[in-house]
């Protein structure tokens, strides 16, 4: 359940519907009425009204009883990603670069000490983990969130780190706060950071940050390749270099997007503008 605030234009029955949509996740596609109002710990009438509400408005549908999100519900998160005007700038490099390296590339921000993907191009590969757009993990134990977490000052890393993940994956090994702080020294130096098989069994990727006009890190771009057909140094002699162009060039072109907002984006030969 969402967290509820204290001031005096906090808005209840908004909080409430989004507890509904948040209700829903990869193995909980299909609610019943009562499965929603136990989740959201909401009474039976109102997880009904908010239901019938959210798909009068499309964002939900229901079916013999059962109700599953419907693709609406992906405007939510886009009308973020799209309002930076990162998504429409990254595509195209991306494309180019899994085009070079034959392998998934994506790009994620932090959200408490977890990391969230607001990008992504992928290739049919076997990967132990699911990835889509929205979907957390870890930070501390993934490429792009050691990138992320070396981007903040001790007090916010300390902050950070403190919050409980919301990924839903088990609780990681713990590291001594000396430990990582140790190893995000050398992100940050290196400007990479390497996960090796830290996520999940034979998933390896190595991160580089993409900075925005102001030369503040705001997110992390990967290369994630399966561990049984590419060696770690066949990740960062060949695909690393290639992914630090790319990032390096999103990050330029942001920076003049977000210097002359009017401007319209490039796109790459065969890619649309369409988010």
């Amino acid at each position: 359940m969402a967290g509820r605030g204290t001031g005096p234009d906090f808005v209840e029955a908004l909080a409430r519907g989004l507890d509904v949509l948040t209700c829903f996740d990869a193995g909980r596609r299909s609610l019943s009425l009562s499965d929603v109002a136990t989740a959201a710990s909401l009474a039976r009438p109102t997880a009904r009204r908010l239901l019938l509400t959210l798909e009068e408005l499309g964002y939900v549908r229901s079916s013999d009883g059962a109700f599953t999100l419907t693709p609406k519900v992906l405007e939510l998160g886009m009308a973020y990603v799209t309002s930076l005007g990162l998504w429409d700038i990254a595509r195209p490099h991306m494309e180019a670069l899994v085009g070079r390296t034959g392998e998934s590339s994506s790009m994620a921000q932090l959200d408490g000490s977890d990391i969230v993907y607001v990008a992504r191009v992928a290739v049919p590969k076997l990967i132990a983990l699911r990835v889509d757009i929205g979907t957390r993990f870890p930070a501390v134990q993934t490429s792009q969130g050691k990138v992320l977490l070396a981007a903040l000052s001790p007090t916010e890393l300390a902050t950070t780190l403190s919050e409980p993940s919301r990924s839903g994956l088990p609780v990681p090994l713990r590291r001594s706060p000396a430990q990582v702080q140790d190893q995000l020294t050398e992100v940050r130096a290196r400007g990479w950071a390497l996960a090796d098989e830290e996520l999940a069994p034979g998933v390896r990727s190595v991160a580089v940050p993409v900075r925005d006009g102001a030369g503040v890190v705001r997110a992390a771009m990967n290369v994630t390749v399966h561990a049984a057909e590419t060696s770690t140094d066949q990740l960062l002699t060949e695909h690393l270099p290639q992914l630090l162009r790319t990032a390096g060039d999103v990050s330029a072109e942001w920076a003049l997007w977000q210097s002359r907002p009017h401007v319209e984006l490039r796109t790459a030969p065969g890619s649309s503008a369409a988010g």
